[in-house]
């Protein structure tokens, strides 16, 4: 007695150095009167009086009082004991009240009452529900020191159950040896327990155990398989939660049963319970890799135990001829009416909700309108799952629908709700719906539905929504994430591009964004990821920020393994910036740190060769790609044929070009672009015109660069009429087949024929929806309608595409 003593005093100091957890609003009125009132427990009636007083100064907050009055019980009375605590004790484990429980074991200590085994019960339950599972394993290892107490099941359950809620792993499995020890052996509530910690532990092949050792020794009912779908649902065992629900809705509908509230308020079967032998075969590991479609699954059918082979495609599972399904509300007994709407609609939820990751929108659309036809309301959370797994299989049209019909409904829909539509409109660049269901959110947990519209934002090129959106975040005090700054660095690293080079008006900007988003990642405690740093080594890279792009290089190489693609992106960033000797160095660093060049990394320092007109050099680095697999591609040739020019060799660059073309790749405008360009500085008609006739045979598109190049060629020598038929041709040829078959109508009366001020306004707006060769190619037709050439949709009659083919060879 002594040695348990000791313990107590020792749990008792270390309860009063935590703090206390204040009280919510956690009981009843029912609950209040019960530890006031209770029955079943001889008590004096002077010392009954008592506790009711102490358990109403507690429940008023009067917590000295309490203590005073406790510290007077029993005065001058001899025949204190146990259960003239009791209530009170009931009272600290329903609030819960660990201290003060703590409290009332000193002052029977004090008095010389021999706690009995409800009371340590009772503390114990106090312990673990105000979250003090170490102090209740104290408490329970008294049981082997004080003859008066004695190990129970409901003790280790209350353990088992808190070790549960705490996702206590290691509490779980102390408590497990425990029971195996004492030889307890489990009971119905045991099983419920092990649930817990087999989801907490992604243990799918655990949850199958139980559930088959549970079918051995009790009758399922309908809290112990609304607890099986949740924890098959929550393990992503669609076929065992719908066979579970397949069951439940078999038992509802069969009856035979009664239903109860406990004191806590919850749920209860009432049954005599024969605790089941113990066998410690659940096995607590992070592994479940386990085939589930060789765990049978076992239900009871005309009070026999059958099994069938668990289904885990989920659709066939929960089928019922609906026409002879009675609804809840025509089943024999009203009384228990909603306890069993409230068990069907929660089941029914859980699996729909499940059905989210899978994209089993089929599924949860069956599962939703099945609970209907049984009479059971859809609650929000059935609605929230059946909207978020259409939006994630079919688009956000869908999604609009449920919620439509919520608002007929008058239902209120969750924030994930709103956040699920609003992430599904960003997906479809529907930026005003997607932050108009942002806005109705009443709270944002994650940062999810605000990156995903920052993504739609960095993708239509709109910086502008997106500090809105960002200053939303911070308004509403939405905790950033590290994709909300990789996005970030995306919209605002840069300030000029695509379009126009950095100057130091710009990168002083780009340099004062970067600083207040890296100052509000260190505000968060986030630090900087692979694709962050990548981010933003392109914005410096973009803005010719040639120190800070070093620098943050060398923070890739501290922080991370950078890879080839890390350095692809600085090596170009220096060629771009005429930094050929600085690109040579990070080429001999990225080799010597043991990574391998690809096509990309060689096509980049082939650029680099041709600043110092080094083509033994870029002949190397052709040997280097084709040994490690990599054949010369478009952009290969394109860098070859810059090299070559820049030895004004124009002979080699038509036989590269010719070469490219007879190898079957995917060309591109940028190839002849860099042909015609040098053609043109140089003055050489008869290179630009071979080139254009090889291009429009290959069907390559010109684009705005190709116009410019062959339009001044012609016009630097006087042939003003044939750069405008040219324009013409290029022009056409930048459309494509579906503007030219359906909309050649209405781009020549709104575009190129238009007579009103808004003509031009019309096609500059194409350039904000990122269409501009199209803008390009219709402000360029309605030059050429001005200056009174007419158009001609069919280039193939036009003279000058007839005399690029009739020259068909470079002499």
């Amino acid at each position: 007695m002594c040695a348990a003593r000791s313990s107590l005093k020792e749990t008792r100091v270390v309860l009063r150095e935590k703090e206390y957890p204040e009280n919510g609003e956690v009981l009843q009125l029912f609950t209040y009167l019960t530890c006031c009132f209770g029955l079943g427990y001889p008590v004096d009636p002077v010392t009954g009086s008592v506790q009711k007083q102490i358990v109403n100064a507690l429940h008023l907050g009067e917590r000295e009082r309490a203590s005073t009055l406790l510290s007077h019980i029993g005065y001058n009375k001899h025949m204190l004991n146990a259960n003239h605590f009791i209530h009170i004790l009931e009272y600290c484990a329903l609030t819960p009240d660990p201290l003060f429980g703590m409290e009332i074991w000193k002052i029977m200590e004090e008095k010389g009452v021999d706690m009995n085994n409800k009371c340590h019960l009772l503390m114990i339950q106090a312990l673990c529900n105000g979250g003090y599972i170490e102090e209740a394993f104290n408490l329970m290892n008294s049981c082997g020191e004080t003859p008066n107490l004695y190990p129970t099941l409901r003790k280790y359950n209350t353990l088992l159950g808190a070790s549960a809620d705490k996702q206590s792993v290691a509490h779980a499995s102390k408590c497990l040896d425990l029971m195996e020890h004492d030889m307890l052996g489990k009971d119905e509530i045991t099983y419920i327990e092990l649930l817990k910690l087999a989801v907490l532990q992604n243990n799918l092949s655990a949850a199958h155990t139980i559930w088959k050792e549970y079918a051995k020794y009790y009758s399922f009912n309908l809290i112990s398989l609304k607890n099986f779908i949740w924890s098959f649902t929550k393990l992503g065992d669609l076929g065992a939660a719908c066979e579970a629900l397949r069951h439940l809705v078999g038992l509802v509908l069969h009856g035979g049963f009664t239903i109860k509230k406990s004191a806590e308020d919850k749920m209860v079967i009432p049954r005599l319970d024969v605790p089941i032998p113990f066998y410690n075969n659940f096995q607590w590991s992070r592994s479940n890799k386990v085939d589930v479609t060789s765990v049978p699954t076992v239900y009871e059918k005309d009070n026999k135990m059958d099994t069938c082979e668990n289904n885990t495609d989920g659709q066939k599972v929960v089928g019922f001829d609906l026409n002879e399904v009675k609804s809840v509300e025509m089943m024999p007994g009203n009384a228990k009416t909603n306890a069993i709407t409230r068990i069907l609609r929660l089941s029914f939820t859980y699996v729909i909700r499940a059905c989210v990751r899978p994209k089993n929108s089929e599924l949860a659309e069956h599962l939703f309108y099945q609970m209907q036809n049984l009479g059971v309301k859809p609650s929000r959370s059935a609605y929230d799952g059946l909207i978020r797994v259409l939006i994630k299989e079919r688009g956000f049209h869908d999604g609009l629908e449920v919620l439509e019909l919520m608002q007929q409904k008058n239902l209120k829909p969750h924030d994930s709700s709103f956040a699920a539509i609003s992430a599904g409109c960003s997906n479809g660049l529907e930026l005003d719906l997607a932050e108009a269901f942002l806005d109705q959110m009443a709270k944002c947990p994650n940062a999810r539905p605000y990156n995903k519209l920052l993504e739609a934002c960095d993708l239509l090129d709109q910086p502008e929504r997106g500090v809105h959106v960002f200053g939303k975040m911070k308004q509403l005090k939405v905790a950033p994430n590290i994709k909300t700054y990789e996005l970030l660095f995306s919209l605002f690293g840069n300030v000029n591009a695509p379009y126009e080079n950095g100057n130091l008006l710009s990168q002083a900007e780009a340099a004062k964004r970067i600083n207040l988003i890296e100052d509000d990642m260190v505000r968060n405690g986030i630090q900087h990821s692979y694709v962050s740093i990548r981010n933003l080594l392109k914005a410096l890279g973009s803005e010719g920020m040639i120190s800070g792009l070093l620098h943050y290089l060398r923070v890739a190489e501290n922080q991370f393994t950078p890879g080839t693609p890390i350095y692809n992106i600085v090596l170009h960033s220096l060629i771009e910036a005429n930094e050929g000797h600085k690109a040579i160095n990070v080429f001999k660093t990225l080799m010597s740190h043991g990574y391998h060049p690809n096509d990309v990394t060689c096509t980049i320092m082939i650029d680099c060769c041709s600043m110092n007109g080094s083509f033994k050099s870029a002949q190397g680095l052709i040997a280097m790609m084709i040994r490690q697999g990599y054949p010369p591609q478009t952009q290969t040739y394109t860098a070859l044929i810059k090299l070559v020019l820049a030895l004004e060799n124009f002979d080699e660059a038509l036989n590269l070009l010719n070469q490219a073309c007879s190898e079957g790749i995917q060309l591109d405008a940028l190839l002849f672009n860099t042909i015609l360009k040098e053609a043109s500085w140089k003055d050489r008609i008869d290179i630009t015109e071979y080139v254009m006739d090889r291009m429009l045979k290959k069907r390559v598109t010109p684009d705005p660069e190709t116009c410019g190049y062959v339009f001044s060629a012609y016009v630097d020598r006087g042939f003003y009429n044939t750069a405008m038929e040219a324009l013409q041709v290029m022009s056409i040829h930048m459309l494509s087949e579906e503007d030219i078959s359906e909309k050649k109508t209405m781009l020549e009366e709104e575009c190129i024929y238009a007579e009103d001020s808004e003509a031009e306004s019309r096609i500059l707006n194409l350039f904000k929806d990122s269409k501009e060769n199209l803008a390009v190619a219709l402000l360029n037709l309605r030059w050429c309608a001005m200056v009174g050439n007419p158009i001609s949709w069919s280039t193939n009659e036009s003279q000058w595409v007839k005399r690029l083919s009739a020259t068909n060879s470079y002499t």
